[in-house]
């Protein structure tokens, strides 16, 4: 895709590629009674969807409120699924077409083949080039404060503006930022939040690495890892890296980020990760373990099955595997047939 986008919108907006957004966005969610209320008249519905883009005449729905508890207590807000189909299709057929591009090598949050464990062991793999190369060294763990509640949308939209000049398409991506109608903050729950997050935070990036010339850098959503010679040089990034952040992105840095010796290892993406060796933290062992009792329990009471109790812990799996931990998933995931 060319460095600057114009009339793409509607090259890409076609019945085909709704229908595939609408086919990509029920997965795992066919047994749900609103996906099988739009089953019944997907070829309608996608049609409707289709002439009011084309028209100009969509507007975004609003949302519903619910509040998760893992990892941690986040309210999440769920759009329309006829509105999770136009989110689908804008990201999956113009934004990462558009912007995935450009992101650096080492940010690997809601990007194909990437992922949590490809970062563990990317940093892990910067960690052992800076033994090699120093001896000693320093970590310089970031976290922003409240991301997604923060991103401020009119920067949020000059960043996009920058690449896209689509009336059609900032048209569609201005009905969507402003579904609700606040200047910061976008929804966790929108399929569309995970790319824009990421084009946020890119130019933090760009900055990091080519303004700063960190070699060793890796990002994960919100969360970044800067390995660097000495704690002074920590010092000093992190100084810059708060003034861009505030002046650049009106946002800040929360009481995680913290700078210590590489020989202390570090927590990244759910792992606890030195040079050689890549554990789950003791948290997450305790939470798949109570899953596990949780599921077994479950089974033993006729409330599942053993193959609904493995398809439940298949992301688990997952995300155990690639830690070094002899045989404890045999330990936590074996549940009788």
């Amino acid at each position: 895709m060319p460095k600057t986008i114009r009339n793409e919108f509607d090259k890409y907006l076609t019945y085909e590629n709704l229908m595939k957004a609408h086919i990509e966005s029920r997965k795992s969610k066919c047994r749900k009674p609103e996906i099988i209320r739009f089953n019944l008249r997907q070829e309608e519905y996608i049609m409707w969807l289709y002439n009011e883009l084309k028209n100009g005449t969509y507007k975004h729905g609003g949302y519903k409120e619910f509040y998760v508890t893992e990892p941690k207590l986040r309210k999440i807000e769920k759009s329309r699924y006829i509105d999770r189909i136009v989110h689908r299709w804008l990201v999956d057929n113009l934004l990462q077409r558009a912007f995935v591009s450009q992101f650096i090598y080492s940010s690997f949050a809601c990007i194909k083949d990437k992922g949590m464990h490809k970062a563990a062991f990317y940093v892990q793999k910067c960690m052992k080039s800076a033994k090699m190369k120093w001896g000693d060294y320093y970590i310089l763990k970031t976290d922003v404060a409240k991301y997604f509640n923060n991103i401020d949308k009119p920067i949020l939209l000059n960043i996009l503006k920058r690449k896209i000049k689509d009336k059609k398409l900032i048209w569609l991506i201005n009905e969507i930022l402003y579904a609700q109608p606040r200047e910061k903050g976008i929804e966790i729950g929108n399929y569309t939040s995970q790319v824009f997050a990421n084009i946020y935070l890119n130019e933090v990036d760009q900055y990091i690495k080519h303004e700063l010339k960190i070699k060793y850098y890796a990002r994960y959503l919100d969360d970044s890892i800067l390995i660097l010679h000495t704690k002074q040089e920590a010092k000093s990034t992190l100084g810059k890296i708060r003034k861009f952040l505030k002046e650049k992105l009106e946002l800040e840095l929360n009481s995680k980020t913290q700078i210590f010796n590489g020989k202390q290892g570090v927590n990244f993406c759910g792992y606890k990760i030195n040079e050689y060796r890549l554990k789950l933290r003791d948290k997450g062992k305790r939470k798949l373990k109570n899953k596990v009792k949780s599921l077994k329990r479950k089974i033993k009471n006729n409330e599942i099955d053993s193959n609904e109790a493995h398809r439940l812990l298949a992301g688990n799996w997952g995300y155990v595997k690639w830690a070094n931990i002899h045989n404890l998933e045999e330990k936590l995931f074996f549940i009788e047939e």
